[in-house]
């Protein structure tokens, strides 16, 4: 097991942005995401039925819960797009290690971007990139009917402008390997960044794309976005 914990050097000023983020996502979760879900849905709902149609594998009415129903509604369907699911999509998670961990991801990466381009400059290319991450997913699931949630396209934006950005910057890994090793190393973020877009997203795209239920693509496309636009802005972007 490899984990990211954090990174250095830090920019000096308050990440205000990364932080309302991780607060908005987290409040989120913790207000309508886990409440909802324990909530069975009506199994008169006309929405349920849709849903049902929408689930690869089959599944009981009566397991439908309020919050998917809120998936299936303000996530991104590829078969039934919205402007509002593109954003709304963004915000919502699948369960609470998905929102942990996205989250931990932003916090890790997201101060140095942040302090580079401020702070709303910083929301704005966190959108935009989450929105490329959902149009290169969209490309690749034509007539897809299944929601799409998480934040993991925008903050894979955010992981792009870092490699551009921040290369040569030092990323601490927990390593948890028993009984061989359990501890810390420090790797450097290129290589960090490298083996997330590389192995963990781009190899399991090109071999079995749906295989794990992770859109790889969305990954790739914002972290592709982020790269894109990190190298347009290189040396206008106000200095950490």
């Amino acid at each position: 097991m490899f984990i990211p914990i954090g990174d250095e050097p830090n920019p000096p000023q308050r990440p205000v942005m990364t932080v309302a983020l991780i607060a908005v996502n987290v409040a989120v979760y913790l207000l309508i995401s886990l409440p909802l879900s324990m909530r069975p849905a009506d199994p008169a709902d006309p929405l349920v039925a849709e849903f049902l149609r929408s689930v690869p594998q089959g599944m009981p009415a009566q397991q439908v819960s309020v919050y998917d129903l809120v998936v299936f509604r303000y996530g991104f369907r590829v078969a039934a797009p919205s402007w509002i699911a593109l954003f709304t999509s963004m915000f919502l998670h699948a369960g609470l290690l998905h929102v942990l961990g996205n989250m931990l991801y932003l916090w890790i990466f997201g101060n140095n971007v942040e302090a580079r381009l401020g702070p709303l400059w910083f929301l704005f290319w966190y959108l935009v990139t989450g929105v490329a991450a959902l149009a290169f997913h969209a490309a690749f699931n034509l007539g897809s009917p299944v929601p799409l949630v998480g934040a993991s396209g925008a903050i894979s934006g955010v992981l792009g402008f870092y490699l551009v950005w921040f290369p040569r910057n030092v990323v601490k890994i927990w390593v948890f390997l028993f009984p061989f090793y359990i501890g810390v190393v420090r790797w450097g973020a290129i290589w960090v960044l490298g083996i997330y877009l590389l192995l963990d997203n781009l190899l399991p795209f090109l071999i079995a794309p749906t295989a794990s239920g992770v859109a790889h693509g969305a990954h790739i496309g914002g972290f592709v976005a982020g790269m894109a636009a990190a190298w347009t802005m290189r040396g206008r972007a106000r200095s950490q």
